[in-house]
């Protein structure tokens, strides 16, 4: 019973550092400020993901979104000069339609996991040694991760060349 209190309490506390840092990186003003919340937001998303008990997921999520790219991306503001960096304000018109759009994917969202009848699964975990994780992270067929990892290094330069393209942006 403890145990299930405890997790409760900690999917209420990635739940809210979620939403709350969420809602910080898109309404700072400060670029730097941004970065560093979006941070919060991948590290507690990974929070979550230990708790499903998905630690490779996790891990991924730790080493590739917020150790590499967040980091890239504070990097290229550092080294750009761009600290004190500020948002311009919002158009009216542009947040009107965003929080439109926001309320949207609320209520989709709301609707969908309100109709769907979740059933725990009655499997047996199984058993993973180190040879099948080998075999499976250099596997391109069934349960490998030979194209996941393709297509995470596609990510990875995707977000260098933006870094450079945000780094190299002529003053207005």
């Amino acid at each position: 019973m403890e145990a299930i209190l405890g997790n409760q309490v900690m999917f209420v506390i990635f739940s809210a550092m979620i939403i709350t840092f969420s809602i910080l990186t898109v309404t700072s003003k400060r670029i730097l400020r941004a970065a560093t919340f979006l941070l919060f937001v991948l590290l507690a998303t990974a929070g979550l993901y230990f708790m499903l008990n998905y630690q490779f997921l996790a891990a991924v999520q730790i080493t590739l979104y917020a150790g590499g790219i967040v980091v890239l991306i504070i990097f290229s503001i550092l080294l750009t000069s761009h600290i004190d960096h500020k948002f311009d304000p919002v158009p009216a018109r542009k947040l009107i339609m965003g929080v439109i759009t926001a309320g949207s994917g609320i209520v989709v969202t709301l609707i969908t996991l309100l109709s769907y009848d979740f059933v725990p699964n009655r499997q047996e975990p199984i058993a993973v040694n180190m040879k099948t994780i080998g075999n499976s992270l250099l596997s391109y067929g069934d349960n490998g991760y030979v194209l996941p990892f393709e297509v995470i290094s596609v990510l990875l330069l995707a977000a260098m060349i933006a870094a450079i393209v945000i780094a190299k942006r002529k003053k207005v």
